[in-house]
């Protein structure tokens, strides 16, 4: 079993309230706009990263991550990427890669509104952390910490923070 921390839209800030909760977790993994590489660095010094960059990131953070990254973790197929939509609203080219991709879960930033769908047509369950950082119209900062239990994802917990 793995626990999960996601967070997504730090936008170059990260408090203490969101480190206390993600040192709790085996991974942290960050759907984009991380902002600045410090960000990205003190997150590695807690626990390990998997990571995309968001359409803010610059030069600095594109050089060492991916656009999106695939992967497994026990034995879901993980697809994370910056701009993906949500189901029946997916971004251009996104549904196709999801088919073609067919991961169990489908993590997503870029709209600073937390969701969790689970989408029938695709069978995969939709994740989107929200915003964990102070740059955007969002008026509350969110961060999740879930559990990989061999093919099951559970235990979905949210921090909700003012802005």
């Amino acid at each position: 079993m793995k626990k999960i921390a996601l967070l997504s839209d730090t936008h170059s800030y990260i408090d203490d309230k969101i480190i206390d909760f993600i040192k709790e977790a085996d991974e942290i993994w960050h759907a984009g706009d991380i902002g600045n590489p410090d960000i990205l660095n003190r997150l590695k010094s807690i626990k390990p990263v998997r990571a995309v960059y968001g359409n803010i990131d610059g030069a600095e953070l594109r050089a060492v991550l991916s656009e999106s990254l695939y992967f497994n973790c026990e034995r879901v197929k993980v697809f994370i990427t910056h701009i993906g939509g949500y189901p029946k609203k997916y971004a251009k080219g996104i549904k196709q890669k999801l088919k073609e991709i067919k991961p169990q879960l489908f993590i997503a930033g870029h709209s600073h509104i937390l969701k969790v769908i689970y989408d029938k047509e695709l069978e995969l369950l939709y994740i989107n952390p929200g915003a964990a950082g102070k740059s955007g119209f969002h008026k509350v900062r969110t961060a999740l910490r879930f559990n990989i239990d061999a093919d099951k994802i559970k235990n979905l917990e949210i921090l909700e923070m003012k802005r």
